[in-house]
């Protein structure tokens, strides 16, 4: 008799919760940081070639789409630090043993994700305001 049922389970029926959302995000946050990598190695070429070079590069960084990529990748980077601390503070095991990993239904690295998020976007959105503070010549 053939056996019909599949050999693994389709994503389809889990539930998609904080740590699955985390571990996406941190995998595509770690792409976009390369992405940004070449950013920043065009930036650093451009200011040693000439002064021309560097311009057409400052242009980009202050078109739309450049700051719209900059604030993405200062996000990737601070979401991929946050969640890496987080990584390692889950490393120590703290709350992972069996009476709690069983039988809790949230467990607390699950608060803990939605913190990890949030928090890279607040510093995110800090980062930026003292950036902006900082070149219209602000108190930052």
């Amino acid at each position: 008799m053939p056996n019909t049922r599949p050999l693994s389970p389709h994503l389809g029926i889990y539930r998609w919760r904080v740590n699955m959302w985390q571990s996406t995000l941190h995998r595509l946050t770690g792409l976009y940081l390369c992405f940004g990598a070449l950013i920043v190695a065009w930036g650093l070429i451009a200011a040693a070639t000439s002064g021309g070079a560097w311009n057409i590069f400052a242009a980009f960084c202050a078109s739309v789409i450049g700051q719209i990529l900059l604030f993405l990748w200062t996000w990737s980077l601070l979401y991929h630090l946050c969640n890496g601390i987080q990584h390692l503070l889950r490393d120590a095991g703290t709350g992972f043993g069996p009476p709690r990993r069983d039988r809790e239904f949230a467990p607390s690295y699950w608060s803990a994700g939605w913190i990890v998020i949030v928090l890279s976007v607040v510093l995110t959105v800090a980062v930026w305001v003292l950036l902006i503070l900082r070149v219209a010549g602000g108190a930052a």
